[in-house]
């Protein structure tokens, strides 16, 4: 019995290290859909701020409250939809945070003239 409780707690402790935090490996953690509601929602917000005389600004705040709403009852894949169409009434692209970057060349040297 003392074996099997040994060995359990090795094995527990072997898939802790192997789902531990994905982040000190360098590798990015993708954005819940919640944090993606919120960050939908205050982008919408400072677009607002910039775009007060576009003409959709009525229908996008509606798009916005209705959005809030869905990701508020748990339903956030609506909300996100809702939010983006929002951002897109207003002419603006949605920032998705896990979409891939072009990654710059750091080791490239400057030639000097």
């Amino acid at each position: 019995m003392q074996r099997f409780s040994i060995s359990l707690m090795g094995a527990l402790l072997g898939i802790s290290l192997v789902t531990g935090p994905v982040e000190a490996g360098g590798a990015k953690i993708a954005t819940t859909r919640t944090e993606r509601c919120a960050n939908l929602s205050r982008q919408v917000d400072k677009v607002l701020e910039t775009h007060t005389a576009a003409t959709q600004v009525t229908a996008a705040k509606a798009l916005q409250r209705k959005g809030n709403r869905f990701c508020a009852n748990k339903k956030e894949a609506q909300g996100i939809r809702m939010l983006a169409n929002a951002l897109k009434l207003l002419g603006v692209t949605p920032i998705d945070p896990d979409a891939v970057t072009p990654k710059t060349d750091l080791h490239s040297k400057e030639k000097k003239p």
